[in-house]
């Protein structure tokens, strides 16, 4: 059975104030401020001013008088009448009136205008989304998946992060990139991440049961999209391909192998690490043949061809039906990493 959770929303990569109603009420409370002092200015001059009721100004006519004057109404029943009073005024009461004023008219208009620009820039990125990466969960392995695509040249206005708790959606807004907090097992919260439109969907939450029903959602909303699920045991991995997903990550178990490759050989354990790591010396990249190695050896590239992928089939080096690359052909090939300047 779910437990009650907050609605799912959109999180632009912007630099927020803070929310509206925190702005509204931190405002409300420096014109309070603002009121205050001026009620407490009237009063220790009381002497200065002249009720046309009785005469005399008490504590409560001094915060009448106050809220008549800075919100510019102004009765005239309560007046400054000696020199002093006056002078108070031109130079306190009054400069009090226009701050008391731009705080609660400036505070409308910040947060209407903010509220719409806000709606308005999410219609824009929902019109213009398309052909993106949904990354759903944000943790460890979400984070080093977006590493490794934009690495890959994939621009942060293409992913789209999706996770449960909010400041792992506030990191990713503030790693540039658009985020929804919200469950990824509801179709709603995947909608609002456009997912039906995504080219390649990223599973990686932390428990495996949450991984399955991700899948179960996005192969729902997105039958052609590029499903790649993390999973931490690796009896829950037929789970996930049964689910949908092309490509299953046993997380756990890659690590145990990366461990004892490592330990038996740390040199072929430190080149698997440069091979996993974006950027470390040597990458992993899968790209077309070109036209010129139609016909040729994968021996004969300029990079180090481990694999040719053919009508969907991987085929390995050693494999005798790889020894002529062809027209259509896609390799996975291993090339050095340009130094950075």
């Amino acid at each position: 059975m779910r437990t009650a959770q907050a609605d799912p929303a959109v999180v632009l990569p912007v630099r927020s104030s803070g929310p509206p109603l925190h702005q509204v009420g931190w405002r409300i409370l420096l014109a309070l401020a603002v009121l205050v002092a001026t009620t407490l200015i009237v009063w220790l001059d009381a002497d200065g001013y002249h009720d046309n009721a009785n005469g005399r100004v008490s504590l409560l006519d001094a915060a009448y008088y106050a809220t008549v004057t800075l919100s510019t109404t102004g009765y005239g029943d309560i007046i400054p009448v000696s020199p002093g009073a006056r002078l108070v005024n031109i130079l306190v009461i009054t400069p009090l009136r226009v701050l008391f004023l731009i705080i609660l008219v400036g505070t409308t208009l910040e947060v209407l205008a903010e509220r719409t620009r806000q709606q308005w820039r999410i219609r824009r990125w929902r019109s213009a989304v398309q052909q993106h990466a949904v990354i759903v969960g944000y943790g460890t392995k979400g984070r080093s998946a977006v590493q490794t695509l934009l690495g890959h040249g994939l621009a942060k206005e293409s992913i789209v992060v999706v996770d449960v708790q909010r400041r792992a959606v506030e990191q990713a807004r503030q790693d540039g990139m658009v985020g929804v907090v919200g469950d990824a097992t509801r179709t709603a919260t995947l909608l609002l991440a456009e997912l039906p439109t995504a080219a390649q969907v990223v599973v990686a939450p932390e428990r495996d049961d949450t991984a399955v029903l991700v899948t179960l959602t996005v192969r729902q909303l997105n039958p052609l999209a590029t499903v790649v699920a993390a999973v931490r045991e690796d009896e829950n991995a037929p789970l996930l391909r049964q689910s949908g997903a092309d490509v299953v990550v046993t997380s756990s178990s890659s690590a145990g192998r990366l461990l004892g490759m490592s330990m038996l050989s740390p040199d072929a354990g430190a080149v698997m690490e440069a091979l996993l790591t974006q950027g470390r010396g040597l990458d992993v990249v899968e790209r077309p043949v070109a036209p010129a190695e139609v016909g040729g050896s994968p021996r004969d590239c300029a990079d180090l061809v481990v694999a040719v992928v053919r009508g969907g089939r991987i085929l390995d080096h050693y494999d005798p039906a790889a020894a002529e690359l062809r027209s259509g052909d896609r390799v996975i090939s291993i090339r050095r990493v340009a130094p950075r300047t």
